[in-house]
């Protein structure tokens, strides 16, 4: 019973983690580096992700500022952030390069706040399943009498107190990130 606890909660953590990594590449007013982490550039015959191939730093709140390692790959990170679909044009000055979050406007806001309610439902969804197919293992257990009645009962209470933490931590991550997305 125990281990099937721990790795409901295992999993719910897994959830969680991904519902914040999703969260952290819908763009607010602020600028954040996460935003990079899906933009690949060709470093020396291999597509490798733009964080290991340069320091990036917030400036000012609203601008980020990438120093490549390598001077020669400033003209393929400058192509590769414009070729991405985040919506952010880079200006080199320089050994730097400076991308500036643009204002966000009511419907881009508006439009932020739908993609995360629908990352937001599909971890309650992901959450459910895994009470679902935890709540199976059991009443399996049950069925092949390695547990009784009784403790196949505590165990789905125990995995709906574990759920409904999980469902609640979601509930105010995107509370949290939609009042991000309105704070002008």
């Amino acid at each position: 019973m125990e281990n099937l606890l721990n790795e409901v909660t295992s999993r719910m953590d897994k959830s969680i983690s991904s519902l914040r990594n999703a969260f952290n590449k819908i763009r607010t007013g602020r600028a954040n580096p996460a935003i990079l982490d899906d933009i690949y550039i060709d470093y020396y015959g291999n597509q490798t992700p733009l964080n290991q191939t340069s320091n990036i730093s917030v400036e000012e709140g609203r601008s980020l500022v990438i120093s490549p390692w390598d001077k020669n790959l400033i003209p393929e990170i400058e192509k590769a952030i414009l070729s991405s679909d985040i919506g952010i044009n880079p200006s080199t000055s320089g050994d730097l390069i400076r991308v500036t979050m643009p204002a966000l406007t009511e419907e881009t806001r508006q439009d932020y706040i739908k993609q995360a309610r629908s990352e937001a439902e599909n971890s309650r969804i992901s959450i459910r399943n895994i009470r679902r197919d935890a709540n199976q293992k059991a009443k399996e257990q049950q069925q092949s009498s390695e547990i009784s009645e009784d403790e196949l009962k505590r165990m789905e209470d125990l995995i709906q107190k574990e759920t409904d933490k999980f469902i609640s931590i979601v509930d105010t991550d995107l509370k949290n990130k939609e009042s991000d997305l309105l704070e002008i």
